[in-house]
């Protein structure tokens, strides 16, 4: 059977799995990015993964890497990696093919190889073009067109966090996890209700997701807001893009259902009946396996 080592690189861990052409992950591993960067040589230690998780399996011949950031156009140089920096600028792919010259190397940006995750090996049966968001630390957007991943014009298209939003930010601004945070914060200040967020302590994304799904009103129209913010964003993507599938995943995708409605009323407000007579959006379904998952499919 074959079987490919997929990476999920991020900012607080890599991930690791081998991966079956059915989707099936086995020897799954994290590794803390922190530890990784200890002594100044991430990618030496990077490849030292690597070389540990092919030592028994020399079946493995092709491997995927999804990397949090910018990449170069021929798909081997990290250009920006915002949470690891001591990617930008090196030849990645170079330092892979010289040690181990016998395998076959597939970069990509993470939330590009999540969606293409989530087209081969997701629970929803998908169409051959639609759009993945990503909510969490930051903004990750991608879109799979004609069953083929869109880069755009030179590698880097459809970075739908870094558009301009509400309050003269970035959307990654107003709803990444910092932006909830500030929100639920500015809100929580105005409001005189009951609510299960507590007032004596720092809001946590985790605790108003959670709260949302207990019925606390005030949790609820905060994910509330935080879909008509993400809603604008979509609408210029479903313009400009033609797309009528949208799957969000995500950390905070947790909280879908009450982010949705908002989303849902501003398509309604903003988009003519040739989208919204059609209009799909759904959570994504592969959870925490995302990332290992994509970062395999770039193999296939």
């Amino acid at each position: 059977m074959d079987r490919f080592l997929g990476i999920d690189v991020g900012g607080n861990h890599v991930k690791t799995g081998l991966v079956d052409r059915d989707g099936t992950i086995h020897e799954f591993q994290s590794y803390a990015t922190a530890e990784l960067k200890e002594d100044g040589d991430f990618i030496g230690r990077f490849l030292d993964i690597v070389a540990f998780k092919t030592l028994n399996h020399k079946e493995i011949t092709k491997v995927g890497i999804g990397l949090p950031g910018m990449i170069s156009k021929d798909r081997k140089i990290p250009i920006e990696i915002p949470a690891i920096r001591e990617l930008n600028g090196q030849p990645l792919y170079q330092r892979l093919k010289e040690r181990f010259p016998e395998k076959e190397f597939f970069l990509e940006n993470d939330a590009n190889a999540a969606a293409l995750g989530e087209f081969l090996f997701g629970n929803i049966k998908l169409p051959d073009t639609f759009a993945f968001i990503t909510l969490g630390t930051g903004i990750g957007s991608a879109v799979i067109l004609d069953r083929k991943i869109f880069t755009g014009g030179d590698g880097n298209g459809l970075e739908l966090g870094h558009i301009r939003s509400r309050n003269d930010k970035h959307l990654e601004a107003n709803i990444g996890k910092s932006g909830i945070i500030n929100l639920a914060t500015r809100r929580l200040a105005e409001y005189s209700g009951k609510t299960l967020i507590p007032r004596d302590q720092p809001v946590s994304a985790t605790k108003l997701v959670v709260s949302a799904a207990e019925g606390d009103e005030f949790s609820q129209a905060v994910l509330y807001e935080a879909g008509e913010i993400l809603g604008e964003g979509l609408i210029a993507l479903i313009r400009i893009m033609d797309i009528k599938t949208i799957v969000v995943g995500g950390g905070l995708s947790a909280g879908f259902d009450f982010i949705k409605p908002g989303v849902m009323k501003m398509f309604s407000a903003y988009l003519p009946p040739y989208y919204t007579q059609s209009l799909d959006l759904h959570r994504a379904s592969l959870g925490n396996d995302a990332g290992v998952l994509g970062a395999a499919s770039l193999c296939f």
